[in-house]
């Protein structure tokens, strides 16, 4: 997937503000002081990028007509867990795969490709991995269901913001300093720094280039 197709699925919010579903021990609280928080962590945001959560499969391949709808199948109920209690910080997502067939007959297996990656600042990647999820469908059955899981480490010391830019960001304002009315993430260097220090977890079906097409354009 190419780097500029993934710049334009991340939500920017993510990169921006807080690392959401897996809060720990020496969380950073971003508070405003004017009553706004928000809590910080090393923890990878979790996420499925549009256009990769689903994916049908046509019989036969060549056409997107219905009528040669084979499988359809989505990513659904996705959660994280993470360990941030040591040098390596090592984040979980599982989730499931529920998929649904036009033709029932007979036992059948079909087995679907996924991706796991790890983006540094909403646009680095900097590892994927590739694996399978499998789906058994029973004689007569015209729905299945598997699980499956991801898994990535990021270096805690990579998504630990330096000790001036938690300064600026935890430092309390009183109404009149002259800088009461800023926002610290408006600074260019201090944005930058919390977006290098942000990472994300997404997973989604490895789609081939048709495939994301039809995802993006039906």
């Amino acid at each position: 997937m190419a780097n500029g197709r993934l710049k334009k699925m991340v939500l920017a919010g993510v990169a921006v503000l807080a690392v959401t579903g897996c809060a720990r021990e020496g969380a950073i609280d971003l508070s405003s002081g004017v009553g706004i928080s928000v809590i910080r962590s090393g923890c990878p945001a979790v996420a499925v990028p549009d256009h990769t959560g689903d994916i049908t499969i046509f019989n036969p391949a060549s056409s997107t007509d219905a009528s040669a709808i084979d499988v359809v199948a989505y990513i659904t109920n996705v959660r994280s867990t993470c360990n941030s209690e040591s040098a390596r910080i090592y984040s979980e997502a599982a989730f499931d795969v529920h998929a649904s067939r036009t033709n029932p007959a007979g036992a059948r297996t079909v087995t679907i490709p996924y991706f796991s990656t790890v983006v540094q600042g909403g646009t680095a990647v900097v590892a994927k991995r590739v694996g399978n999820v499998t789906l058994q469908f029973a004689d007569g059955a015209y729905r299945a269901t598997a699980s499956a899981n991801a898994g990535a480490y990021v270096d805690a010391s990579a998504a630990r913001l330096p000790d001036e830019v938690i300064e600026r960001l935890t430092r309390r304002r009183k109404a009149g300093d002259p800088d009461a009315a800023l926002d610290p993430l408006a600074d260019p260097t201090i944005k930058a720094a919390v977006a290098r220090s942000s990472f994300e977890l997404l997973v989604g079906f490895q789609l081939s280039q048709a495939q994301l097409q039809y995802n993006a354009t039906r």
